[in-house]
């Protein structure tokens, strides 16, 4: 078992970043209270493509532009966006990097279709595609990015797993993300609630010391963003 305590480096002028703290059972340990399979994630995110950009769209946004200064991008870069949803974050990118968004749900990959083409954006190319089964070669990218979408899935830590294969060595691993919160109290009222959060579009309770440890894989850092400060950007380097 690894350390159980991850010190992390603030650099100067980041968020703060997390000390996360693995139990014994961490390694075993169910991630939520909630469990979801593919078919009901698909007609949660059926049903609420319609309003997804109005609610999640502003109250997020903070967070989707510090995770994109925060991408090591350069000319050429090539990027698997996990989870695109409705495209927000493809006009962000530089037109210089190669995109690749994929998405389980055809409602909110339609949406995305058409926010591409209005902003003109020719550099993202969207797939429909399951996240736990990327048919992608081993090292296909330089970045893979998975913001607002471990939380959604049915098995976080085998689409992290994925992700990681499909990253080329010395590349990066990112992911934006709730987690459950280290206050005991918070951390109930997110079990309670993530039963309900579920329907529309995550699980208020996943568990980021047992996520971590579930991997195997240690981030270089884990920075808070948006506000109030409860995501977090998750981000690790593969090993070349």
């Amino acid at each position: 078992m690894r350390s159980l305590v991850i010190s992390l480096f603030d650099p100067p002028g980041s968020p703060p970043s997390e000390k996360v703290v693995a139990n014994r059972d961490a390694v075993s340990r169910a991630l939520s209270v909630t469990e979801v399979e593919n078919d009901f994630v698909e007609d949660v995110y059926t049903k609420i493509s319609s309003w997804y950009d109005l609610f999640f769209g502003p109250t997020l946004h903070a967070g989707r532009l510090e995770a994109i200064r925060r991408l090591p991008l350069r000319p050429g870069c090539r990027i698997l966006e996990v989870g695109i949803g409705t495209g927000i974050n493809a006009p962000l990118y530089p037109r210089d990097c190669f995109v690749t968004g994929i998405d389980f749900s055809a409602s909110m990959l339609a949406k995305a279709g058409r926010r591409i083409k209005a902003h003109g954006v020719r550099n993202v190319d969207l797939i429909r595609m399951d996240a736990a089964d990327l048919r992608f070669a081993d090292e296909s990218f330089d970045i893979v990015y998975a913001p607002y979408v471990i939380s959604v899935v049915p098995d976080p830590v085998r689409v992290t797993r994925e992700m990681h294969r499909v990253c080329r060595a010395g590349g990066h691993v990112v992911v934006l993300n709730h987690f459950r919160s280290p206050n005991r109290l918070l951390a109930r009222v997110e079990r309670v609630l993530s039963p309900l959060t579920v329907h529309i579009g995550f699980k208020a309770d996943l568990d980021l010391p047992g996520f971590l440890e579930q991997t195997g894989f240690d981030p270089i850092s884990i920075e808070k963003v948006n506000i109030p400060r409860i995501w977090s950007l998750v981000t690790f380097r593969k090993e070349a």
